[in-house]
């Protein structure tokens, strides 16, 4: 697969057929662009040209894109396109896609856009996945999946796996429940089809099945899924029941939030900020450590006061041309015993008490 290149010179060439609305040769362009490239472009625009290059799309592709939008992009586009048009895109989604993008909305453009989807099961899907927090298991989730009921036929489970499918777009597994929902284990693709037709599926299940909480936190549905290399895990209430499923596509974004937060916090920045984001957001990010390291410099300056007698004596002299390579020295020291403690406790590797760990540092 050819890696696509954003170039000025298509870029302009888009902007300058928005100018001129020239619709016809402007569809041409973009038609077998790939929706994460056609994204990178939108992103590149300015407000009013990424809107309108949006709307020439059907909701199929304008769903795709607004996964792959950045927020602050995606916030602007989703404030010009109707309610009808945010409905219509989310119904191509699947419900955690949708859920993440609906969450960014305000309270009543929610209850709006949710109150025009025609499909009432999205509808109570994206309700129930709102109501969870972010970065749990139950926020990360999607409801779409793909399950067998224990005293189904191989006939009938064929048959409702073929429905059930329909609104999956990729099955990872069969998961088996219990007839109130309880899941009790997975069922095996190969079983399921060399198995007789009328043999039952309770008969050829597969009882262990790995399963988290939904009200788990998202770091450690991502140690389970890395450490033993599961491309879904499906998510059970309190109950047992299952609820939904986590895939790995949902992981890796959360493991690249994750590791963004920590170099910021490695570099003595607080919250989720970007370079575009406006001065006073940077400011409220930045300066809390900023004055945090004035007030440890405020300090050295009253313990060098207390020398003042040694560092102005004719025998010493030459050591004040020292202090700026140890003020270096000590904010290499800084940076990197940070980097090192943010990295461990991302791991989950930093052991023992907070004591131990400052006396290994300075030692």
């Amino acid at each position: 697969m050819e890696t696509f290149q954003l170039s000025e010179e298509l870029l302009k060439k888009i902007a300058d057929l928005i100018l001129a609305k020239k619709n016809t040769p402007l569809k041409k362009i973009v038609k077998d662009v790939h929706f994460a490239d056609m994204a990178e472009i939108i992103n590149e625009l300015n407000e009013d040209q990424g809107i309108y290059l949006i709307k020439l799309f059907d909701s199929e592709k304008t769903s795709e894109i607004l996964t792959e939008l950045n927020e602050d992009v995606r916030e602007k586009i989703l404030k010009a396109l109707s309610v009808k048009e945010i409905a219509d895109a989310f119904e191509e989604l699947d419900s955690d896609d949708a859920a993440d993008i609906l969450g960014e909305l305000s309270e009543k453009r929610k209850e709006e856009v949710i109150s025009e989807i025609s499909d009432n099961n999205l509808a109570d899907d994206l309700k129930e996945l709102l109501s969870y927090k972010e970065d749990s298991a139950g926020g990360l989730m999607a409801k779409e999946l793909v399950h067998a009921n224990e005293n189904w036929s191989i006939t009938k489970c064929l048959n409702e796996i073929k429905k059930q499918g329909e609104n999956v777009t990729r099955v990872h597994s069969i998961y088996v429940v219990d007839d109130k929902q309880k899941l009790i284990g997975r069922l095996s693709l190969k079983d399921l089809i060399i198995s007789p037709a009328k043999k039952l599926i309770k008969d050829i299940y597969i009882p262990k099945v790995d399963s988290v909480n939904v009200y788990e936190d998202g770091e450690e549905v991502a140690k389970i899924m890395s450490k033993y290399d599961l491309e879904a895990i499906p998510v059970v209430n309190n109950k047992k029941q299952l609820v939904g499923r986590i895939t790995i596509d949902d992981i890796v974004d959360l493991i690249r939030e994750e590791a963004e937060e920590d170099y910021l916090l490695a570099a003595g920045v607080q919250g989720d900020v970007e370079a575009d984001d406006s001065i006073l957001e940077l400011t409220k990010a930045r300066l809390p450590w900023l004055f945090l390291g004035l007030v440890g410099g405020l300090g050295s300056v009253f313990i060098l006061e207390g020398f003042e007698d040694v560092m102005t004596h004719p025998s010493y002299k030459t050591l004040f041309f020292f202090t700026p390579l140890i003020a270096a020295m000590a904010g290499n020291v800084g940076v990197q015993s940070s980097a090192i403690i943010v990295q461990g406790l991302a791991n989950d590797v930093v052991k023992g008490s907070l004591v131990n760990r400052l006396l290994k540092e300075l030692g």
